[in-house]
């Protein structure tokens, strides 16, 4: 099934994509027959309490940053406000310097979680989604932390829905495109801790709650985006995630509602 969160009439929840429109998962809500798209706002699919990443999970990508493999997994925070979804604009900060896209699969928390076992990390999983872990490279180099260079608004989009059929995403084939020409590829395959491993890993450090997002790291051929691109991430059997990138100048500015 593929899980869409919308916006209908004031109300906002997850609704499963049909040809035919979209059909409301919470029946409280008093929906039964399909929605036209017509009538929805599409918003980010998720809305988590927090969002985890996962770096350095593939060795390719740990060496073109000339960064030793670590022994155990290496997780970080992003801010849930960078949060956007497909169609969404990526905005480039002014005075920020290279900005690198980074193509991953992302997990979305079904159940809370703590102290889980690996074979328990299914159960606890709602879907999987595509996600970009924009990072702003040279304040990352400058500061020597996560937090400034990956928490800009819109450094992380994450879409264009959540896929809930897969069953085991050990191997799956992922394309990051900036304007039709592929620029990263890799398979889940060669990641260096599996999706449902790193669940259970993080699991013994925080409570994961239901809808928080895990990205699980990027595969090697990271680089540049510039205002006029559009990156696309592309993960078989889970969804194609699509973003135009514009400078700040070109951001709407004002009071935005929590969504």
């Amino acid at each position: 099934m593929r899980v869409i969160r919308v916006r209908h009439r004031g109300s906002v929840f997850f609704a499963a994509l049909q040809d035919d429109g979209v059909v409301c998962l919470n029946r409280q809500l008093g929906y039964e027959a399909p929605i036209p798209l017509s009538e929805i706002t599409l918003l980010p699919v998720v809305a988590p309490s927090k969002v985890v990443c996962v770096g350095l999970n593939y060795r390719g990508h740990a060496g073109e940053l000339g960064m030793d493999v670590p022994d155990e997994p290496v997780f970080f925070l992003k801010a849930p406000t960078a949060i956007i979804g497909t169609g969404e604009p990526i905005v480039l900060p002014p005075a920020v310097g290279r900005v690198d896209y980074e193509g991953e699969l992302a997990l979305v928390v079904g159940k809370q979680c703590r102290n889980i076992t690996p074979e328990q990390a299914r159960e606890h999983i709602f879907g999987f989604t595509c996600a970009n872990d924009v990072t702003a490279r040279d304040i990352q180099k400058r500061d020597g932390l996560f937090g400034r260079c990956k928490g800009y608004d819109t450094f992380c989009p994450v879409g264009p829905w959540i896929e809930t059929a897969l069953e085991d995403p050990g191997n799956l084939t992922l394309r990051t495109v900036v304007n039709g020409e592929v620029r990263q590829q890799g398979n889940t395959a060669d990641m260096l801790v599996h999706p449902f491993e790193l669940l259970s890993s993080i699991s013994r450090v925080m409570t994961l709650l239901p809808g928080d997002l895990v990205l699980t790291g990027t595969p090697e051929g990271i680089g540049p985006i510039h205002a006029g691109d559009e990156v696309r991430v592309e993960i078989d059997e889970v969804g194609l995630l699509t973003n135009p990138v514009i400078p700040a100048d070109e951001d709407a500015t004002g009071d935005t509602p929590l969504q």
